[in-house]
């Protein structure tokens, strides 16, 4: 499919420019959503929760998806920090910093927020699962 992103002069999206097929469908609303049950598409429930909100930059995705990185990895690249720095700063050792990024690290709070006063970000930032 054919998307287009507009950015400013950040490199920051803006807009998205999608095929006029594809807006057509998304715009018909209910009645789409009345076809799709007669066809027999199924309603699967959504259940919100304290991440809905979450918002994570642009430039850290990029980061993510160029480095095959974490997003705790992503963060302290886009701060231009070594693991070793990082390190320093919690007062721990640089393998224990490579654990925190790994996918299936799931830092203490008080971690979080120490990684989160290096960073800049909130601790929700970089407890997301993406």
């Amino acid at each position: 499919m054919d998307v287009q992103f507009i950015k400013d002069g950040n490199g920051e999206p803006q807009f998205v420019v999608i095929p006029y097929d594809l807006w057509f469908r998304l715009r018909l609303g209910q009645a789409a959503m009345e076809d799709r049950e007669e066809e027999g598409w199924e309603e699967i429930p959504y259940e919100p929760d304290e991440y809905d909100d979450v918002g994570i930059p642009n430039h850290i995705v990029n980061i993510m998806d160029a480095e095959g990185v974490s997003l705790q990895a992503a963060w302290r690249i886009a701060c231009g920090l070594s693991q070793q720095e990082v390190a320093e700063k919690l007062g721990i050792t640089q393998s224990a910093v490579s654990q925190l990024e790994s996918p299936d690290s799931r830092p203490q709070k008080r971690t979080r927020e120490k990684l989160a006063a290096i960073y800049g970000c909130t601790q929700a930032q970089i407890s997301l699962r993406i």
